[in-house]
């Protein structure tokens, strides 16, 4: 299988900075997309060994779920930490743009629609999430089999920690549905539920379908290039990052997640605590 990651990637440290991409200390910037990066050659690209100590060998390993990975790097403006980055000069190639920041993830929408019929899946992170689930494209592939094209089923997105109130917050908790509700009609096919491996497990339309990336089949992007919308840049979902990322999905797909009671289903790790660290400040524990 080959598989196209499409990155946003900033880093501009300023005084009053909103954004983590804004701060003044890169160092949290850099190890977020270090991370980024690795974890997708470890988890999905096809150097994966288990040693033989018996035979003083080391012979290949999953290599029936391994993959053929392209990752580019989409950066602005010449403001970016590549040139900081520890790795391999093959785990990424670079692709400079001079757009307004936020407006990056079009940009990568461009990248996969220029990459259309040469891969199996085709997809778009921010460059502060991490995967840490290798079954997360067979995971995926099983609900597109279940659930038809025209589904999208969407990560969870959660920080860890181990001096909050609590060790870990998904951070992308359901919108007032008059957020969405111009651009997706979540009463269509409210519900779908499946089993696998023995657990039932359920799976309902997203009133937050942000989560800062997707993962789309080949079929499924050429589908969402075809329509008229696609890659007009329309910024009036949240902002122009919230938009980039989710607003041409949504248009196109049903997205689906899994609730809270099975929301470690399908998840992608956010770097940091800047929404965990809310909890006990700006947000309460429910019944307290």
């Amino acid at each position: 299988m080959r598989i196209l990651f499409t990155i946003a990637h900033f880093f501009n440290p300023k005084s009053q900075g909103k954004h983590a991409s804004q701060r003044k200390d890169p160092q949290p910037r850099l190890q977020a997309l270090s991370q980024n990066l690795t974890a997708l050659h470890q988890l999905f690209g096809k150097s994966q060994s288990i040693i033989n100590i018996g035979q003083r060998l080391a012979f290949r390993a999953n290599q029936p779920q391994a993959c053929d990975l392209d990752i580019i790097i989409c950066t602005t403006q010449n403001a970016h930490l590549l040139d900081r980055l520890e790795l391999p000069s093959h785990f990424y190639k670079h692709h400079a743009t001079k757009v307004e920041p936020m407006l990056l993830g079009f940009e990568c929408q461009a990248l996969l629609h220029d990459c259309l019929g040469q891969y199996d899946y085709y997809c778009f992170l921010e460059d502060d999430l991490i995967i840490y689930d290798p079954w997360f494209f067979i995971k995926l592939n099983w609900f597109t089999q279940q659930a038809s094209e025209q589904s999208l089923l969407q990560p969870n997105r959660y920080e860890v920690s181990t001096h909050a109130l609590t060790c870990k917050a998904y951070i992308d908790g359901d919108l007032a549905p008059q957020v969405t509700a111009p651009f997706q009609n979540v009463k269509e096919q409210p519900e779908l539920k499946g089993t696998i491996m023995g657990m039932a497990i359920a799976f309902h339309r997203a009133l937050n379908p942000h989560s800062g990336c997707y993962f789309l089949n080949a079929n499924q992007m050429a589908y969402w290039v075809s329509q008229p919308y696609f890659l007009d840049r329309d910024t009036s979902f949240v902002g122009p990052l919230e938009s980039a990322a989710t607003l041409g999905i949504m248009k196109t797909f049903r997205i689906y997640k899994t609730q809270p009671e099975q929301a470690s289903f399908f998840e992608i790790c956010h770097f940091g605590t800047a929404f965990l660290d809310l909890i006990g400040e700006k947000v309460d524990f429910a019944g307290t």
